[in-house]
């Protein structure tokens, strides 16, 4: 960083605001730009059996054949609803 003068910092100050107005003319056009992604909705295994109304044994099973797809999140397991909903249609 180079060293200022007195006389110097009107001509800083104005360049420090070009940027600025730039950063924020920036920002406004990322921010019209912005489409938010869609919430993925997650259910646990007590939930997503009590959906089907199947036993932990038989979820278990489901999973390991590919029927539905668990997500391990730390040390839990969690399906999405949207594919939970997608495999009734399926049944249905």
């Amino acid at each position: 960083m180079k060293n200022l003068k007195f006389e110097d910092l009107p001509n800083a100050v104005e360049l420090i605001l070009e940027k600025l107005n730039m950063l924020q003319s920036e920002i406004n056009s990322l921010n019209e730009n912005f489409q938010p992604k869609e919430l993925i909705e997650l259910m646990s295994r007590e939930e997503t059996a009590n959906f089907f109304q199947i036993s932990y044994p038989t979820l278990n099973n489901w999973t390991k054949n590919g029927i539905l797809t668990g997500y391990r999140v730390g040390n839990r397991i969690y399906y999405k609803r949207s594919e939970i909903e997608s495999q009734v249609q399926k049944i249905i």
